[in-house]
């Protein structure tokens, strides 16, 4: 088996020495644990590594979580910690008696439960990463830098990244992104997504909303992923998963608690009010989605209806996680109007809105720049624009408007 480096892994030690506690927060077998007990490893402070999946284990830091760490001291890496919620005040007295930086590592697969109970106990305390399934440049083993329309990183990037011709994007799509799958722990595909699925997400969703039909969630998830990338439909999803509105609300939400899809909300203001209120659906590994949506092959999700879906939902997760890999916020937005004008997204950077098309050609049309101009009535100034596609090497229709091939996100 392979370890892939993980960006993130260079920030954790770097937090490390100043904050006393790092949450990792991201689906499961996205690699957090792995990662933490590698860097254990390069510390060599002999850190202590506890799972509350042990029940056992779990029960003593519910029930007594003092007790807990009188027994397990720091350093120390607790992994699954939104089983014992209990633990956070203590952890808080402890690090307020000790302020020693590093002593608590983190993780947990319930993003947003987490973030509150941490929040609440832990504030001002707790670095908060999210680690998402393998980045295209983790994989390849490029540095990490988070996408931007600046010409002259672009530039620089592409001497040092392995152009992709169209299969090889698309294959890379299929296949998906989870470690396990890349660095050939599991060589089977459809058995890994499908024990994902019934081991991890089945779990997780029942202890997140208790009694859940399994057989319904799963027609849920699916129905959803048929809709990457598209403006949320409730009514639409809810319908396939003979389900009402407000439990397909409820299991979206349960969706982004688990770290599993995303959503990326419109831009809008008061100068541009005739902006479409729904956000889009997008998931972090297209491989889930292809799974779900029975593409057999790369080549049959090249050519199939989803193609254009599959390649955004790809560019945007992405450009995603190139910002949680560096710790950064990513300020994304979509817009649409009652007009039919469009734009796949709008990367907010330095005070200025880059927006950025996502197509399906190595030759795009520039005409789709023109759509840009939409933003000049928004309050933030437009940056430099790109149309993410196929294309085989960097370049551009003028000095504002870029053309940057998928291969280098």
């Amino acid at each position: 088996m392979k370890y892939i480096e993980r960006h993130m892994e260079d920030l954790v030690l770097k937090l490390s020495r100043s904050w006393p506690v790092i949450l990792v927060t991201g689906p499961r077998q996205a690699g957090k644990t792995t990662m933490l007990r590698r860097l254990s490893d390069r510390e060599g402070l002999g850190r202590e590594y506890v799972s509350l999946d042990d029940l056992t284990v779990r029960e003593l830091a519910k029930s007594d979580p003092k007790m807990f760490l009188e027994l397990h001291k720091p350093p120390l890496l607790i992994d699954e910690v939104q089983y014992a919620p209990e633990l956070f005040t203590y952890i808080k007295i402890h690090v307020d008696e000790r302020h020693n930086p590093g002593d608590f590592w983190l993780t947990g697969s319930q993003v947003f439960r987490l973030m509150r109970g941490v929040q609440e106990s832990l504030a001002g305390r707790v670095a908060l990463l999210h680690m998402s399934p393998l980045s295209q440049r983790e994989m390849g083993g490029a540095e990490c830098v988070p996408f931007t329309t600046n010409f002259d990183v672009l530039a620089e990037q592409g001497k040092k990244l392995r152009p992709l011709s169209t299969p090889e994007i698309f294959e890379r799509l299929w296949n998906g992104c989870m470690p396990g799958l890349v660095s050939g722990v599991y060589d089977d595909r459809n058995i890994f997504y499908s024990s994902y699925l019934s081991t991890y997400v089945e779990r997780d969703v029942h202890d997140i909303s208790g009694t859940v039909d399994a057989l319904k969630f799963l027609r849920f998830i699916t129905a959803a992923a048929a809709r990457a990338s598209q403006l949320v439909n409730y009514k639409s999803i809810a319908g396939d998963a003979d389900i009402d509105q407000v439990t397909c609300k409820n299991w979206v939400n349960i969706l982004e608690t688990l770290g599993i899809a995303f959503l990326l909300h419109p831009f809008s203001n008061n100068v541009l009010k005739r902006t479409v209120r729904t956000p889009k659906l997008y998931f972090y590994d297209t491989g889930l989605v292809c799974y779900l949506t029975r593409w057999s092959s790369p080549e049959v999700a090249e050519s199939g209806a989803m193609s254009g879906a599959l390649l955004e939902n790809f560019a945007v997760s992405e450009i995603v996680k190139g910002y949680q890999n560096a710790g950064l916020e990513p300020f994304l937005h979509y817009y649409r109007d009652r007009d039919a004008r469009e734009i796949d997204v709008i990367l907010e950077s330095d005070g200025k809105l880059c927006p950025l098309e996502i197509k399906k050609t190595a030759l795009p049309d520039r005409r789709i720049s023109r759509g840009f101009r939409v933003l000049d009535k928004a309050p933030l100034q437009v940056g430099t624009s790109a149309v993410l596609c196929m294309a085989d090497k960097l370049g551009a229709f003028d000095r504002d408007d870029l053309i940057v091939p998928i291969w280098m996100i």
